[in-house]
């Protein structure tokens, strides 16, 4: 039998050297802690250059093993900041956006850290759009002290929508019934699985409306030029132009991010400050236009039937959707 031949001691060993390289042995992408990276200047005082790309929601992405390799972009917010708070070097922040928007509470938490590292360390905040900065993208570029477009930004869509998937057509031609029961008639009111009552369609709206009234609000507290009743008539859903959002006092001035950056130098008497920026271990960024890799996409309706409730539910949404 082949058992005879095998010694004890070579059993052992393979037994050992297998467990050793499992042990050792890492399967798909790792994300590695943020590390600086210098884009320009040699000065010791630094300018942070923080990238907002994609669409704001606080989803990880994970590789096929599992392992996380790349945080939701309200968790990036907060792991530079956090960081930023241990360099006593930084003078400023520069927030470069390109965001058609995302959740409603995702987009506030953002707003608040920033606003928040501002307040507690007494550092201004710059914001420069890029192609879009549009719902939940202008409402997190609120956090600047001043805001300037880009001369082809498309700035604003100021409002909130919501999607609820209805599969009740769906259910009844395939012959399916899906039984409920609860406690009170309107504890499944959001259920895909059949329509809004006129009662219910209504206690949604003014959920919607909430939000919206939030939104304008801020931007009346963050936006000195503009009073409570000068933002309603701009927040029904539409975007400016560069030209049109300065006009009407949504952003400050245009310019291409190389003037942002030499106007932050001018304010604050800095010529040398050195422009500086977080990454990780193979996110290369070179120049101010680099940008963070895309966010992972973030699917609205999700028609899998796997009935994962994050996946049918509804999301509040600062959000243009063209």
């Amino acid at each position: 039998m082949l058992k005879e031949y095998i010694k004890p001691g070579l059993v052992l060993f393979t037994a050992v050297f297998f467990a050793s390289a499992c042990a050792s042995i890492q399967l798909g992408p790792t994300m590695g802690p943020l590390e600086e990276t210098v884009l320009e200047g040699e000065g010791p005082e630094k300018l942070l250059l923080i990238d907002l790309q994609g669409v704001i929601h606080n989803k990880k992405d994970h590789a096929f093993t599992g392992a996380t390799t790349e945080l939701g972009m309200v968790e990036q917010v907060r792991e530079i900041l956090s960081k930023a708070e241990k360099d006593d070097d930084i003078r400023a922040l520069l927030v470069k956006v390109n965001s058609p928007g995302g959740t409603v509470t995702a987009s506030d938490i953002i707003l608040h850290e920033l606003v928040t590292y501002k307040r507690k360390h007494g550092i201004p905040i710059y914001v420069h759009i890029m192609d879009l900065a549009a719902s939940g993208g202008y409402y997190v570029a609120l956090a600047g002290d001043e805001i300037a477009g880009h001369p082809t930004s498309l700035i604003g869509s100021i409002g909130v929508i919501a999607l609820k998937v209805n599969l009740e057509n769906l259910m009844e031609k395939i012959g399916v019934d899906w039984e409920v029961v609860k406690s009170g008639d309107k504890k499944d009111f959001m259920s895909p699985f059949r329509s809004f009552t006129d009662e219910e369609r209504k206690l949604f709206q003014d959920t919607i409306d909430n939000f919206h009234t939030r939104f304008v609000t801020i931007i009346a507290e963050n936006r000195t030029a503009l009073g409570l009743e000068d933002v309603k008539p701009l927040a029904d859903g539409r975007v400016f132009d560069s030209q049109q959002a300065m006009k009407l006092n949504l952003i400050d001035r245009i310019g291409y991010i190389s003037d942002t950056v030499d106007r932050i130098k001018l304010k604050l008497e800095k010529p040398h400050l050195k422009v500086v920026t977080y990454q990780r271990e193979g996110d290369y960024k070179s120049n101010l236009y680099s940008i963070s890799p895309q966010s992972p996409a973030f699917s609205l309706i999700n028609l899998n039937l796997g009935l994962d409730k994050s996946t049918l539910s509804p999301y509040f949404l600062y959000l243009w959707m063209p």
